[in-house]
């Protein structure tokens, strides 16, 4: 919608509306130059006939913008009170707060709706805002891929993923690289090479077998072998001994 009021003054635009009123200039030609319709402009005409003195467009509120009621104000503030306590808690991996789930939360959760600047203002009114973002961790290895099936990254995670669970869980997870697609994730209380052999089977069976597997340094997945110390000397060196997890795909991959 056009907003005539941003773009001219009030004497720009009387001087196009009395032309018109003198026959000097068609009303096709003020519509074009203002940016208005057929509604607007006689709107407008009919105001500059009544009072060509008074004359104005400049929009003025009546009423504040993003006004809450106090019921809205204290479901949001509690709900953000709690994304404050996730984002403390070391063991849950929140480290920012999400006020597009805070907006969809309190629709669903109290049938109430507001806009998001208006939760990010009453954030940063009530210390509810973060002014730095927590760095990422850098990672040693850049991982490129340029189709889809190329690369699969496979991993799991140990955190409290829910608060009311009051206990970690393991998160499983298989990633291709390219899509960023997640082919496969599931959550066990404990991790075992056969939980991750099963999601080898999901994902090949579901989509094929990809290029190549990219993991950590897990021991499910590698053998690392440490330094010497003085104690001990190790016969195995790093690959030379093939956990399970691997010994299953190398064969999936050689057939």
């Amino acid at each position: 919608m056009a907003q005539p009021h941003k773009k001219f003054t009030d004497s720009q635009i009387k001087e196009l509306l009395e032309r018109y009123v003198r026959n000097e200039i068609e009303r096709k030609y003020v519509q074009q130059i203002l940016g208005i319709k057929d509604r607007r402009f006689f709107i407008l005409i009919k105001r500059y006939r009544e009072n060509p003195k008074g004359f104005s467009i400049q929009y003025s509120r009546k009423a504040k913008t993003r006004g809450i009621t106090p019921s809205i104000e204290e479901n949001l503030i509690k709900e953000l009170s709690i994304e404050k306590e996730l984002i403390g808690d070391e063991n849950v991996p929140i480290k920012s707060y999400n006020y597009s789930y805070i907006k969809d939360l309190l629709v669903k959760k109290y049938n109430q709706t507001v806009s998001l600047p208006t939760i990010i203002d009453r954030a940063k009114k009530n210390g509810f805002y973060l002014k730095k973002r927590p760095k990422r961790t850098v990672h040693d290895r850049e991982v490129l891929t340029n189709y889809i099936g190329e690369m699969i990254q496979h991993d799991s995670s140990y955190h409290l993923w829910s608060p009311p669970a009051k206990e970690k869980w393991y998160l499983v997870t298989s990633l291709d690289d390219f899509s960023r697609f997640i082919l496969y994730a599931i959550f066990l209380k404990k991790e075992t090479s056969w939980a991750h052999i099963l999601g080898l089977e999901t994902v090949i069976l579901s989509y094929g077998v990809p290029f190549s597997y990219y993991v950590d340094c897990h021991s499910i997945f590698r053998f690392v072998q440490g330094r010497d110390s003085f104690w001990r000397r190790h016969h195995k060196l790093t690959d030379e001994a093939s956990p399970q997890w691997k010994q299953v795909l190398d064969d999936i991959m050689s057939k």
